[in-house]
């Protein structure tokens, strides 16, 4: 597992040029996750008022969102730009289940919604930093379950090369 690590390392650092601070990408990438979220209370807010003027600030924020995932999700191929959404979207999602499983008490519950949380933003990463290809995703998803599948695999990388406080 350890030389799989190295090898993913050695790309990353081809893929950065030495530089793997992802820093403004991991700040960018919390962005655009709440703006997700924000499309999505605003739709909900639209539908259970009634007032339309929530649709347009939805419209306004979804706006926003697109512009900022193009500094992530450059030149796309295939369902990239959609997948990487639903892959913030859903990590998004599990954080904030995790959390509320430990406001109840729910550690254990909590933290498997928290490993699952990071695993998928992990993918959103191994994705856009062209760590990984479509074509070898199926089976790998199929693997998820397994504490050494890709999804594992990529949570150990992004550990050792996302540093938020690197200014």
């Amino acid at each position: 597992m350890e030389d799989e690590v190295q090898k993913w390392m050695r790309k990353i650092e081809e893929v950065k040029k030495g530089e793997a601070d992802l820093s403004r990408d991991e700040d960018l990438s919390i962005a655009l996750m709440n703006l997700i979220s924000l499309e999505e209370h605003f739709y909900f807010t639209a539908m259970k008022t009634g007032n339309e003027n929530y649709l347009e600030m939805l419209n306004s924020i979804r706006k926003l969102r697109k512009n900022l995932l193009k500094k992530i999700v450059v030149n796309p191929q295939g369902e990239e730009w959609c997948i990487s959404k639903h892959l913030l979207a859903a990590s998004m999602r599990l954080i904030e289940v995790g959390t509320k499983e430990l406001s109840k008490g729910s550690a254990k519950e909590a933290n498997m919604y928290f490993a699952s949380a990071f695993n998928l933003y992990s993918l959103f990463f191994a994705i856009n930093m062209k760590m990984v290809e479509f074509k070898n995703l199926e089976d790998d998803f199929a693997k998820q379950e397994n504490k050494n599948g890709l999804l594992n695999k990529f949570s150990i990388i992004i550990k050792k090369i996302v540093d938020c406080c690197k200014e």
